[in-house]
């Protein structure tokens, strides 16, 4: 039966390669992307899938040193960088998505969802606060790379749509 530093560094191991499959994902769907928007999403989410895959090597090595779990600086801004791409895109340039690229990032989202569900569990799982913490703030960070990519789904489907929906344009007689 594996011992409890065992089943972590498995983890880590896996949580590693699971972030580099993101990254090599984006950067492959950014190369094949038809709007600036996808491209400059795509290409934000890639280098954050690659600050979680450093970070996780950060503490994979301190665990083979120390044997513990060290305590990790990990920032995050809450979506703020994703959103802002969208924010300063101008509805003109919208170009609706074609099917190949509303697949891609319907296997992205499934990714996110399910980097979410993996971080959640090891987070429950975690018998120190650092790690706790760690694995709940990268699992909240999953979610919110899940949820700006359903943005973009629905920007790529109905760009017109989504920018009144996002502009809360209404008539109210006023």
């Amino acid at each position: 039966m594996p011992t409890e530093q065992e089943k972590v560094i498995a983890a880590l191991k896996y949580a590693i390669d699971m972030e580099q499959e993101g990254k090599d994902f984006y950067l492959k769907a950014c190369s094949e992307s038809s709007n600036d928007l996808g491209k400059k999403l795509l290409e934000s989410l890639a280098n954050q899938e690659d600050y979680h895959r450093a970070k996780f090597e950060e503490i994979y090595e301190n665990i083979r040193k120390t044997h513990d779990w060290p305590p990790v600086k990990f920032k995050t801004d809450g979506g703020r960088t994703l959103r802002t791409i969208f924010a300063e895109t101008e509805s003109s340039t919208c170009k609706p998505g074609n099917d190949s690229e509303l697949e891609i990032l319907e296997r992205a989202r499934h990714m996110e969802g399910d980097s979410y569900d993996f971080y959640i569990k090891h987070s429950r799982e975690a018998k120190s606060a650092a790690e706790r913490e760690f694995f709940t703030t990268i699992a909240d960070e999953e979610h919110e790379h899940q949820l700006v990519l359903t943005d973009y789904l629905e920007y790529l489907k109905n760009p017109a749509g989504w920018f009144v929906m996002k502009e809360r344009h209404s008539i109210d007689g006023g």
